[in-house]
């Protein structure tokens, strides 16, 4: 299942860590210039999402399933270790972890060059249209599976 619409942007390396480049904008940040705090979830969303993209789960293709099936972060542990500012190039990496029942459990980093600005560890489910946690299907734990990384960042 693949999505003409929406290549992915970053890319797995070997490593099978997802890395997605992302600029902090004068809009991300607050009145210092230093970036809001809430503005590192947007940044993190967006490598959850195109690692998803790049191993073929597209959330479009999950709306347009019957039944239905989305994503809900469940639980999101995140570390604030240094400031980032406006025009710093931050990569995003993202490291799913092995698969529990209807979790899927991925880990963060935002880093500027090699120094960490922040970590998360964020756990996901899989939820129908009334919102109840559903086991992802088998295609998907398929794809997760093959991008999982057991060893620590």
């Amino acid at each position: 299942m693949t999505s003409p619409l929406m290549p992915a942007t970053g890319a797995f390396g070997p490593d099978h860590v997802h890395r997605l480049p992302v600029r902090v904008y004068y809009e991300d940040t607050d009145f210092s210039g230093v970036v809001y705090h809430a503005r590192y979830l947007h940044f993190l969303e967006r490598g959850r999402t195109e690692s998803l993209r790049a191993c073929g789960i597209h959330h479009s293709e999950l709306a347009a399933m019957e039944p239905a099936l989305a994503f809900a972060v469940r639980r999101m542990g995140l570390e604030f270790v240094r400031a980032a500012r406006v025009d710093d190039v931050l990569i995003v990496e993202t490291v799913f972890r092995p698969q529990q029942g209807a979790r899927l459990v991925m880990e963060q980093s935002l880093l500027r060059e090699e120094e960490l600005v922040a970590s998360a560890t964020v756990q996901a489910v899989c939820i129908d249209a009334a919102g109840r946690a559903k086991r992802p299907p088998q295609w998907m734990c398929e794809k997760w599976a093959f991008y999982v990384s057991d060893s620590s960042q």
